[in-house]
């Protein structure tokens, strides 16, 4: 995919980053994958986002597994290091359920573990070079299934689909509904949402002007409650498809500029430099950098091999945009934790509101 940049223009290159692989029902295809943006929009509601639900699940399974592992190797004895840090996350959590949530209930916090762990490493795919794995993705289905490559996409940050994010919101909306009725039962959920916040009874309101009030109330009510799972999906939403963009255009920077110190590679390559040789680029220099640190290369062949490399690779150009790269990778690691963070905390508190009578 990298090596497509330089025969796509900007909008292109961006807009088949940011398209889901979808399948659904076409009009004129039937059941299949969508070539482009417009198939996918005439396939409707019920068009499936395969790279969200996969990768979804895989990074779901992914902490499932890392933490029972942990769980069955727990002992009274000196915990590894990775044991020490999950056990760190899980106090971490444990302690922000019990300082918020005020009420009793076995399943807080498990939930609030999974959503800030699953969350966590939806977003943490984000970190991962734009390219990488949508020219995996590209070249497994061009070589197993004959696919045409311009037509796969992938995206594999599943909290920049809206899909995602307001599908998990719209779970912590359930379950906010179910504890107001476990806790309140149904006459008093139906009564805080009609006699808040202007309790007519409470300001010796005639009662003939008790209908009009209760409706005034509900419709505030109601719209404070729906604005829970809305307001929750768009914030992890919005904050991770900006991040998304920025590396996307980060990348377009650095290509564009690449072209330009190092137009001999064009040639080289016919035209399209191969998605591989960045990666292959990429990887050589931080090999170099490891090497350096370890002790195994002395400073003044690092020194060398990084120039060769970047000269290689489009000198400076190179260097500025892995510098961008790694300056907004490293401020962005701290959205991505404190978004599932705030997912997590925002959870809590919002089943906490339901649980208590108010």
């Amino acid at each position: 995919m990298a090596g497509d940049i330089e025969s796509k223009t900007t909008g292109e290159y961006i807009g088949h980053h940011l398209q889901n692989l979808t399948f659904g029902n076409h009009p004129d295809h039937g059941w299949s994958f969508a070539h482009s943006a417009a198939d996918a929009q005439a396939m409707g509601f019920w068009a499936f986002h395969v790279d969200t639900m996969f990768w979804s699940l895989v990074l779901g399974l992914a902490f499932l597994l890392m933490f029972r592992a942990v769980a069955k190797k727990a002992n009274s004895g000196v915990p590894t290091r990775f044991q020490a840090f999950i056990e760190t996350i899980v106090e971490f959590v444990d302690n922000s359920v019990r300082e918020t949530f005020h009420g009793t209930s076995r399943l807080i916090a498990p939930l609030a573990l999974t959503l800030f762990v699953w969350i966590f490493f939806m977003n943490f795919m984000d970190l991962i070079p734009v390219d990488w794995l949508p020219w995996v993705t590209q070249v497994g289905a061009e070589k197993l299934l004959g696919a045409d490559p311009h037509h796969v996409y992938q995206k594999v940050v599943p909290t920049t689909d809206v899909n995602a994010t307001l599908g998990m919101s719209l779970t912590v909306f359930v379950l906010i509904i179910i504890y107001s009725l476990r806790f309140k039962g149904v006459g008093g959920f139906v009564s805080e949402l009609v006699m808040n916040p202007l309790n007519p009874k409470e300001l010796g309101m005639p009662k003939v002007v008790w209908p009009f009030v209760m409706t005034f109330n509900l419709t505030l009510e109601l719209v404070s409650l729906l604005a829970k799972p809305v307001s929750l999906g768009l914030r992890l939403f919005g904050n991770l498809y900006a991040g998304e963009l920025i590396f996307i255009l980060i990348a377009l920077i650095f290509t564009a500029g690449s072209a330009w110190f190092a137009a001999g590679l064009s040639s080289l390559f016919h035209d399209q430099v191969p998605a591989w040789f960045w990666i292959a680029s990429t990887v050589s220099i931080f090999a170099t950098l490891w090497l350096n640190l370890k002790g195994k290369l002395a400073m003044k062949p690092t020194l060398l091999l990084l120039l060769v490399e970047m000269l290689l690779v489009g000198g400076l150009a190179f260097l500025g945009g892995q510098l961008m790269h790694f300056g907004w990778a490293a401020f962005h690691l701290i959205i991505v934790t404190l978004q599932a963070f705030i997912f997590m905390m925002l959870t809590i508190v919002y089943l906490s509101m339901a649980s208590e009578h108010h």
